[in-house]
């Protein structure tokens, strides 16, 4: 699906843009981590983890970024690269191997159009965590223990997702800006296909 499929009778908003430039590539994502098995025991559900550790380091600093804080809704309290170290840690497990720099390192400027794609991406796998925290359940873990990270917000999923997509489309940016959000969204499930690769790769 792209931009062109969608009715031309309506405004595109920027969000339901993403939506329609990413649909293939987090299609062909989410069937790739199911294929995967992730549920089918601790040990794969802690390759799971592992992966999502490194996503969520390589965009942790985003959300601690000053000029992002005013532009979107409780950006810090949407942090989860603590909650992921805290559902490895209680499993038994170590973060993988940080060698690698973040793609957006701490006390760099970012460039913000691409910074806000890698934040829809980020934020979007949030809001179809509810399906996944059913399947963590039958490995007995819970938003309290092992798949804390996969927990909905105190206001739910539903709003938490509405503040945040109703404040991206109410950005204004210029027609090269639209298009780095679009490729860092690309950029960003790209990363974490690479990252389900390294993970499961048996």
């Amino acid at each position: 699906m792209t931009v062109m499929d969608l009715p031309k009778t309506t405004e595109i908003s920027r969000v339901k843009r993403l939506k329609a430039e990413t649909h293939d590539m987090h299609e062909a994502l989410d069937q790739r981590i199911m294929r995967a098995a992730p549920f089918s025991s601790r040990e794969r559900y802690g390759a799971f983890l592992k992966m999502q550790h490194q996503f969520h380091r390589d965009l942790d600093a985003l959300y601690v970024n000053p000029v992002l804080d005013r532009l979107l809704p409780d950006l810090e309290g949407r942090r989860r690269l603590r909650l992921v170290a805290e559902d490895l840690a209680d499993l038994g497990l170590s973060a993988p191997d940080g060698s690698h720099a973040p793609v957006f390192p701490e006390g760099r400027d970012a460039d913000l159009p691409t910074a806000l794609g890698w934040l829809y991406v980020a934020e979007g796998s949030n809001l179809g965590a509810a399906f996944l925290l059913k399947e963590a359940a039958k490995l007995d873990l819970t938003d309290s223990f092992g798949a804390r990270h996969l927990a909905a917000a105190p206001e739910g999923r539903g709003l938490h997702w509405k503040t945040f997509t109703a404040a991206l489309d109410a950005l204004e940016l210029t027609p090269a800006e639209e298009e780095r959000v679009v490729e860092g969204a690309r950029a960003a499930f790209k990363s974490v296909r690479a990252r389900a690769e390294t993970f499961f790769a048996n």
